[in-house]
C-alpha cells in the first residue's frame, strides 16, 4: 500500500518573541503572509557534495564512538560494521536535509524550534526504479524529531514502511544443512547476477584445475538468483527458507533521551534519537541488500557452519562492504580463510556508499581502480590486483550481427520498418525524476538529430520495467522500446551504433568493442568519467547529444591502448588471472610480483599480467 499524505512545507508560526516554525500542509501556504516554503523545493536547493560528505563522516564517527558497540553478533561484529552502508546512506538523508535547512536564507537568519506534522511517521521510504532495494528517508517530522521536537503521536515508520510484506523467497536449489557440505577448496557468494556473473567464469576456471567450489546463492530476488552450474565441482547451494524474512526489535538500540549531540553545521542533532531512526533499518526486513539484525545474526549462524564444514582456503565475493559481505569477510577472517574481491561494476569516489574494502586481495578491472582501491583497504595486508573483468572475457566472442537484429526487431514491432540508426541507453535504478531528466535529454537529442535514429531502453537488472511505461507513449519520434531485462545493455549493446549511460558498467565494454559512448550528465553529475579518457563523449543537453551522434557520421580513430587499460585492463583470461590469483595464495606463492604474461590469440601485449602490489 502506498501513503498518499499530502506535501509539506515549512512556514514560521510565531506571532511575537523566538522565531518558531512547523510543519504544514502545502495546499495552506498560498495564504500564509509569514515565511514559508514548500519542504519539495527546500530539498531541490544546489548543495555542495564534497561538504555533505564531509558532514557524512563526521556524523559517523560521532554515532561510533557513542554507541558503535550497542549491539553487536556473537562473533562480535558490530551492527555499525555490518549494517555500515544503509545506515550511511540514511544519514546521507538526515545531512542533506538539514544542509538544505541551513540554505535556506528566512531560516538561517530566524532558527527556531521544529514542530512536527501531526502524525506523520518519521521514516519512510523514496521513490525508487529498483525492484527490491528499499530507498530509505528521515521525513521532514523525522528531522524535527531529531532537532528535539515532541513525537508523542509519530509512528516511527510511514503508512507504507508499515504496510510492506516481509521479504519470501521459494527456491528449488537444496538448502543443506552446514554439517552435510563436504569439504571444497573455494567459498563463493552472490546476491545478484551480477555478483555471479563476475566470479562463475572464475570457479570454472578453477574446476578445469581440479578445485571444487561452493556457490552461495543469498539472492531474494528470484530475477537475481542463478542456475545450477554444468560443472559438477562447482555446487550451488541456498540458506535456509525464511532466513531474510526476519523482522523485530533491536532492544540495544531502543535508548532514552541523553546529553550527548552531534553538531551538523548549525544544527544540534540528539545521538539518542539518531540511533532510534536507524533501528527502524535494523528491525526492518529487507531482503538480502537490507538484512534485519536478526537476519543478520541468523545469516551469521548459518554461515559459520558452512565454514566451518566446508574448510576451504579462500572466500571469494564480488561486495564486502554491504551487510552480507561485510558479515562474511569479517568470519573467514576470524577462520584465517583467505578473502578475495573481485570488483563487479565500476567505481568512483563519488558513487561509493562506504568508501571502503575489507578482503585481503582486491582485484580491479584498471589502473585507475587500482588508486581507490589502494586508499579503501581496511586489512593489514591488503594486496591490490589489475586483472581485468572476468565478465567481459567473452566480449571476445560476442555475436554482432545477432545483437543487431534483436535491436532491430524491437524497433520494427507493429510497423513496416524500423529505424536505421539505433542507440541503446544503459540504465542504472536511480529514482524516477532522474530517470525521468536523463529521459528527456536523450530522447530530445535524438529527435533533434536529421536522421532516422531509434532507442532500445536497457533496463537495470534490479530495475522495473514499469517506470519506463510513460517514456514509450510519445509521438513516435524517435521510435523507443524497451529490452527484455533478461538480455540487458549487456546482450545487446554490440549490435548498436552508440550507447548512452550516465553510470552503467556496460560503457565500458561499449568503448571495449568500440562502440561510441555518451555519457549522460551535466558538469555537476557523477558519470564513469569515461570522457575523462578520451572513451566517450559527455552530454548535458540534448544539443550534446545530437552533435555527438552528428559526429558519429565521420571516421573515428581507434580508441587508445593505455586509456582503455586505465580503465579496464581486457586480454580475455581475468578469470584465468583471478584463478592463479587465488590458487598461488593457497599454495604459498607470493602473489604481488608480476604474473607470466600470455596474451589470447589477435590482442596485443600491453598491460603486465597480473599487476599485483600491496596497499601498504
Amino acid at each position: 500500500m502506498t501513503s498518499h499524505r499530502s506535501p509539506l512545507g515549512l512556514a514560521r508560526t510565531d506571532l511575537a518573541g523566538p522565531p518558531q516554525w512547523a510543519l504544514v500542509g502545502e495546499s495552506t501556504l498560498a495564504t500564509l503572509t509569514s515565511d514559508h516554503i514548500a519542504t519539495r523545493e527546500l530539498e531541490a536547493l544546489p548543495l555542495d557534495p564534497q561538504e555533505l560528505e564531509v558532514l557524512v563522516d563526521h556524523v559517523m564517527n560521532a554515532l561510533q564512538v557513542y554507541g558503535g558497540t550497542l549491539a553487536t553478533t556473537p562473533s562480535r561484529a558490530e551492527w555499525l560494521y555490518v549494517q555500515h552502508v544503509p545506515v550511511r546512506r540514511l544519514v546521507a538523508h538526515v545531512v542533506r536535509k538539514l544542509t538544505a535547512l541551513s540554505a535556506w536564507e528566512p531560516f538561517t537568519k530566524a532558527p527556531g524550534p521544529l514542530e512536527l506534522a501531526p502524525h506523520e511517521g518519521l521514516v519512510g521510504l523514496r521513490k525508487s526504479s529498483s525492484r527490491e532495494y528499499r530507498a530509505y528517508t528521515v521525513t521532514w517530522s523525522g528531522i524535527a524529531y531529531l532537532l528535539g521536537a515532541a513525537a508523542l503521536y509519530n509512528p516511527f515508520r510511514t503508512a507504507q514502511l508499515r504496510n510492506l510484506k516481509s521479504v519470501r523467497v521459494d527456491s528449488t536449489v537444496p538448502s543443506p544443512p552446514p554439517s552435510g557440505l563436504p569439504c571444497t577448496d573455494v567459498v563463493a557468494l552472490s546476491w545478484s547476477s551480477r555478483h555471479a556473473a563476475t566470479l562463475l567464469p572464475v570457479l570454472e576456471d578453477l574446476a578445469r584445475g581440479g578445485r571444487s567450489s561452493l556457490l552461495i546463492d543469498l539472492a531474494t530476488d528470484p530475477a537475481e538468483r542463478w542456475d545450477t552450474p554444468a560443472d559438477e565441482r562447482i555446487r550451488l547451494v541456498t540458506p535456509p527458507p525464511g532466513l531474510f524474512g526476519l523482522s523485530g526489535a533491536v532492544e540495544r538500540l531502543q535508548l532514552r533521551d541523553d546529553e550527548h549531540v552531534v553538531q551538523v553545521g548549525e544544527h544540534t542533532v540528539r545521538l539518542s534519537r539518531l540511533v532510534r531512526l536507524l533501528a527502524v533499518l535494523l528491525e526492518t526486513s529487507g531482503g538480502c541488500t537490507q538484512p534485519s539484525w536478526r537476519s543478520v545474526i541468523r545469516l551469521e549462524i548459518w554461515l559459520n557452519g558452512v565454514l566451518a564444514a566446508s574448510r576451504p582456503h579462500t572466500l571469494l565475493v564480488s561486495n564486502d562492504t554491504s551487510p552480507i559481505g561485510a558479515l562474511a569477510v569479517h568470519l573467514a577472517n576470524r577462520r584465517g580463510v583467505n578473502t578475495v574481491h573481485v570488483q563487479h561494476g565500476a567505481w568512483t569516489a563519488e558513487s561509493v556508499a562506504w568508501p571502503a574494502l575489507h578482503s585481503r586481495d582486491i582485484v580491479v578491472m584498471g589502473k585507475r581502480d587500482a588508486a581507490l582501491a589502494e586508499a579503501w583497504t581496511r586489512h593489514p595486508d591488503a594486496e591490490v590486483h589489475v586483472l581485468g573483468q572476468p565478465r567481459f572475457d567473452t566480449l571476445v566472442g560476442l555475436d554482432r550481427e545477432a545483437q543487431r537484429r534483436y535491436l532491430e526487431n524491437l524497433l520494427a514491432a507493429g510497423r513496416r520498418r524500423g529505424p536505421a540508426r539505433i542507440a541503446v541507453w544503459a540504465c542504472q535504478p536511480f529514482g524516477p525524476d532522474r530517470l525521468k531528466a536523463q529521459a528527456d535529454l536523450l530522447l530530445d537529442g535524438l529527435w533533434k538529430v536529421s536522421g532516422d535514429w531509434g532507442l532500445v531502453i536497457a533496463p537495470h537488472p534490479a530495475q522495473s520495467v514499469d517506470i519506463f511505461t510513460s517514456l514509450l507513449e510519445r509521438d513516435g519520434r524517435p521510435f523507443v522500446a524497451v529490452a527484455d531485462p533478461h538480455v540487458g545493455a549487456r546482450g545487446c549493446l554490440a549490435g548498436a551504433d552508440a550507447l548512452a549511460s550516465a553510470y552503467s558498467t556496460c560503457g565500458i565494454e561499449a568503448a571495449l568493442v568500440s562502440v561510441p559512448v555518451l555519457e549522460l550528465g551535466s558538469p555537476r553529475d557523477h558519470t564513469l568519467g569515461l570522457s575523462d579518457h578520451g572513451l566517450a563523449r559527455r552530454c548535458g543537453t540534448a544539443d550534446d547529444v545530437a552533435a555527438a551522434l552528428v559526429a558519429l557520421r565521420g571516421t573515428r580513430p581507434p580508441a587508445d591502448r593505455d586509456a582503455l587499460d586505465a580503465v579496464c585492463r581486457w586480454r580475455g583470461d581475468s578469470a584465468t588471472q583471478v584463478a592463479r590469483l587465488i590458487t598461488r595464495r593457497a599454495d604459498g606463492h607470493v602473489t604481488h610480483s608480476h604474473h607470466a604474461h600470455h596474451d589470447p590469440r589477435g590482442t596485443d601485449s600491453g598491460l603486465s599480467q597480473g599487476e599485483g602490489v600491496p596497499a601498504r
